[in-house]
């Protein structure tokens, strides 16, 4: 078939492999414009974009996909059908009906839930036990199309955003054929989403901060559903501290004092911090990274950074 398809990040490239790999005739390619990224600010084409001009596909990068020249190119192409993989734009109802089986769009969750932007972050932040990835047939709404095709997967303890990403992609990615060989043969069977719907709302870096007085499976939560953008943050004399990567600390042997929600120890070498006002609660830090600094291991930054004068993140 001719397809159409639209993605931006990392987590499409391996969709916009499959497709090619299965066969079908990628006539285009839609992405975001470059942006600046780095320390030199340099324009940055997107992932989706480098990946297609190594395949030799052409790229549109509009900036808006509400003017009418930019549907009428895509009403051009005579597609069968697009697929949408994190595009990062909302697509009018025209652009929808353009190819011969209108849009479908792969979304990192279990629909209704976690319709919107930040759907694997929000699972993980939730501490949701499972979520999935499926393909849906786009409609006017956010997230609202019926339900093609379903795959699920458990969210382990260990899991981060990157970690969660980077498995699901690798799941939608292996649906396309199925869900395109369904467009082929005009099998498409599509269920009505049911269920209570949640928003993932965009990831607000202020929302990011830690609150040291939560339950240490809550900040667990918190700190891998935003690993490792933007990443959960807390400030050490007056320098802010991304933490990458905790765990909740089963034993912990013989609590060694009374402390206060952030205060600092070194318990078997490694760092933990309380979780409450009582003192009764913790929560160790594995990986941080102070402002301008690489990341580093929780001991490390005890050695290097703590000191007696300033014992607890605020």
């Amino acid at each position: 078939m001719n397809i159409v398809f639209m993605g931006t990040p990392d987590f499409a490239v391996p969709s916009l492999a499959e497709i090619v790999a299965s066969g079908h005739n990628v006539v285009r390619v839609y992405t975001q414009p470059p942006r600046r990224a780095g320390r030199g600010k340099h324009l940055t084409k997107s992932p989706v974009h480098q990946f297609a001009d190594i395949m030799g596909i052409p790229v549109e990068t509009p900036e808006s996909f509400r003017k009418s020249k930019v549907i009428d190119g895509l009403a051009a192409l005579n597609a069968d059908v697009a697929c949408v993989v994190a595009y990062g734009q909302i697509l009018p109802q025209r652009a929808l009906d353009a190819p011969a089986y209108g849009c479908l769009n792969l979304h990192g969750s279990l629909l209704p839930r976690w319709r919107g932007a930040a759907p694997v972050q929000r699972a993980i932040m939730a501490g949701d036990a499972q979520t999935g990835v499926q393909i849906m047939q786009m409609a006017k709404g956010l997230d609202t199309g019926d339900i093609l095709l379903s795959e699920t997967t458990n969210i382990q303890a260990t899991d981060t955003a990157a970690t969660l990403s980077q498995r699901l992609s690798q799941l939608g990615a292996q649906m396309w054929p199925r869900a395109l060989g369904a467009v082929e043969r005009e099998a498409l069977a599509p269920t009505p989403q049911s269920g209570e719907a949640t928003y993932a709302h965009k990831i607000d870096k202020a929302e990011a901060r830690i609150d040291w007085s939560q339950p240490p499976a809550d900040l667990d939560c918190h700190i891998r559903g935003l690993s490792p953008f933007p990443g959960a943050w807390t400030i050490y004399d007056e320098t802010r501290v991304k933490v990458l990567l905790s765990e909740r600390v089963t034993d912990r042997g013989n609590k060694p004092g009374d402390y206060h929600a952030g205060h600092i120890f070194e318990h078997d070498g490694h760092m933990d911090v309380c979780c409450d006002s009582a003192g009764e609660r913790f929560l160790r830090l594995l990986r941080v990274q102070p402002a301008g600094k690489a990341p580093m291991s929780g001991t490390d930054f005890i050695h290097g950074y703590v000191h007696n004068g300033i014992i607890g993140f605020v």
